[in-house]
C-alpha cells in the first residue's frame, strides 16, 4: 500500500517497464515514506485508440509516452502528495525520458478498513500492520 495502477500505450519494452516501476516506486519511498518491500504496482497496456488523455484545457502537450498513474493511498497530507508529484516527474524524466508533460496522477485515498493483503484479514485493523504505510 499504496497501489500504483499505470495506464499506458502499448509498446514498452519489458526492460523499459521495469525502469519505469521502479523509478515511480522511488518516488513513493521518497514523497510518502514508505516501508521498501511496499510496493503495488499494476500496468495496463491499451492500444493508442483507448486511452485519451488530453490537458483540461491547460495546453500540455501530450505524446505516445504519456503515463497516467492512479494512486490508492490511505490518507496523506498536501506536501506529501506535492512532494510525489514533483519527484515522479524527476524520476520518469531521469530514468526513462518520460516528459513531465506526459504524466498525469489522481490519487483516491481510503481508510485502514479498505485494506486486506491476504488471508482474509484486514491488517491494519489487526495490529499485523503498523500505522506506518
Amino acid at each position: 500500500m499504496p497501489l500504483l495502477r499505470f495506464d499506458l500505450i502499448e509498446g514498452r519494452s519489458d526492460e523499459e517497464l521495469k525502469t519505469l516501476l521502479d523509478a515511480a516506486h522511488r518516488a513513493m519511498l521518497a514523497a510518502f515514506k514508505v516501508p521498501e518491500r511496499d510496493r503495488y504496482q499494476i500496468v495496463h497496456e491499451h492500444k493508442p485508440s483507448r486511452l485519451i488523455v488530453e490537458d483540461t484545457g491547460l495546453g500540455i502537450p501530450r505524446t505516445d509516452k504519456v503515463v497516467f498513474l492512479q494512486v490508492t493511498s490511505r490518507p496523506r497530507g498536501r506536501a506529501p502528495k506535492e512532494a510525489f508529484y514533483r519527484l515522479l516527474v524527476e524520476e520518469l524524466e531521469r530514468s526513462c525520458g518520460i516528459a513531465p508533460s506526459d504524466v498525469v496522477v489522481s490519487i483516491v485515498e481510503n481508510t485502514d478498513e479498505d485494506w486486506s493483503f491476504g488471508h482474509g484479514r484486514a491488517q491494519f485493523l489487526t495490529g499485523e500492520l503498523g500505522t506506518k504505510g
